[in-house]
């Protein structure tokens, strides 16, 4: 028997593999349902930035930009006709995924406009606009982890959109977009809403918090074996904080869970991109030592 692939030693001790990437040649070409059926892919995410390169690169997109622009002269408006087209074709893709899992995995997410990251309400209705555009269950829109984010983060989920929390890099960011959804998830029972529909991960960053401190270790002298640890060790650190806030001894998440509410998935995001079979590597050691030290709990 072949020894399994990184990413489906992953599944294995009970990791979601979500990759982060999206284009429609991707869809087209069958590729996003073999990564499906051979490498244990449940889920995708993208960004602004992984649709221009996908834009950009080859012929794809060509046929819809021909319909588009003798109508459509603003070129948000384009680049969004053209992400959100893609998005949906993933979401039905993933959507039996979606429905295997009981909802679990399966999602997609499209980011909102970066350029609105400081402004709250900006964020909160371009995160209605594309839930109403793509009108796919299993879709997450990504709002970043900045403060005015937070807000936005809290009213989406008050009003019942599902939510994917991009760059969180702090401990203490970690902490306020996890409550932020609970207070979300507060407001929208208490207006009458089936929290059991909801769905939320927060992104937390690895590579980038390495990155950084690499750097700075390097400008230290600080010993090698130093290098691409913190990022690991930070994450760890905001599991634990998970394991707290979504513990069934605190009492305001006992009751949202006995009502039906799911806990917000942390989701560590990812090593470096210039070495992606490293990089899942080791996030895949970081996982076979948390199920070392949780087998039998």
């Amino acid at each position: 028997m072949s020894e399994a692939r990184p990413l489906q030693r992953l599944a294995e001790l009970g990791q979601s593999v979500w990759i982060d990437y999206l284009s429609r040649d991707l869809l087209r070409s069958g590729e996003l349902e073999r990564l499906i059926r051979e490498d244990a892919v449940v889920g995708v995410t993208s960004n602004p930035t992984i649709f221009e390169k996908a834009i950009a690169h080859g012929d794809a997109y060509d046929g819809q930009l021909q319909e588009l622009l003798p109508r459509q002269s603003d070129p948000k408006e384009v680049f969004l006709e053209l992400a959100c087209a893609d998005v949906a074709a993933a979401c039905d893709v993933f959507r039996p995924v979606w429905e295997q899992t009981g909802r679990r995995d399966g999602y997609v997410s499209i980011e909102v406009d970066p350029n609105l990251a400081y402004d709250t309400h900006a964020q909160y209705e371009e995160a209605k606009r594309l839930h109403e555009a793509i009108e796919r269950a299993n879709l997450l829109v990504k709002i970043p982890a900045t403060k005015p984010g937070v807000a936005a983060i809290e009213d989406s989920i008050a009003a019942g959109r599902s939510i994917n929390v991009t760059l969180v890099f702090s401990i203490e960011r970690y902490v306020a977009v996890a409550r932020a959804y609970l207070d979300g998830l507060t407001r929208f029972r208490a207006d009458g809403g089936d929290v059991s529909t909801l769905h939320s991960v927060a992104s937390f960053f690895v590579s980038r918090v390495d990155t950084e401190t690499d750097r700075r270790l390097d400008a230290l002298g600080a010993p090698a074996e130093l290098r691409g640890q913190l990022g690991i060790a930070n994450a760890r650190l905001a599991y634990e904080r998970y394991r707290e806030l979504f513990s069934p001894d605190d009492q305001r998440w006992a009751e949202l869970s006995a009502a039906g509410a799911h806990p917000q998935r942390a989701a560590p995001l990812r090593g470096p991109a210039t070495d992606p079979i490293g990089a899942t590597l080791v996030i895949l050691r970081a996982a076979e030592e948390f199920a070392a030290r949780t087998e039998g709990k």
